[in-house]
């Protein structure tokens, strides 16, 4: 993924889309090569990860099938209409983010959540739609 976003930030598209399906076809992960990802990202089980966000801060941990997206069709990836991750965020498996909320620093996404709206800072968003506790 840092290859494809390496190769976008360089104006070469077709690398980037190259690397890109590189790790569709190896990981079964899906991510733009235009996303930027901060240090300190893990993703130990890649399968069925769908990174569609705006921007991933530092040290953020996704878990299997996540999906990080826009609520409406959006194929020249306006990132205003897509997820915003903070820095420290763990999002467990399952979880939908939807939209063009806001992940704060330190939130925790629980397994199976649907958020809709903001996470507060070191907050636990559980629930469809989830609600922070």
């Amino acid at each position: 993924m840092r290859k494809a976003h390496s190769a976008y930030t360089s104006n070469y598209s077709r690398r980037a889309k190259f690397w890109s399906l590189i790790n569709f076809l190896v990981f079964n992960v899906e991510i733009p090569a235009s996303l930027t990802i901060g240090p300190g990202f893990v993703m130990p089980h890649p399968q069925g990860v769908i990174l569609g966000a705006g921007v991933i801060g530092s040290n953020v941990t996704v878990l299997q099938q996540v999906t990080f997206g826009a609520k409406t069709l959006d194929f020249k990836f306006d990132s205003s209409k897509r997820p915003t991750v903070g820095n420290d965020v763990t999002v467990s498996a399952g979880a939908k983010i939807i939209g063009s909320v806001i992940l704060n620093d330190g939130c925790t996404v629980g397994a199976n959540a649907v958020v809709l709206d903001d996470v507060p800072k070191d907050a636990l968003a559980v629930g469809v739609p989830a609600k922070a506790i």
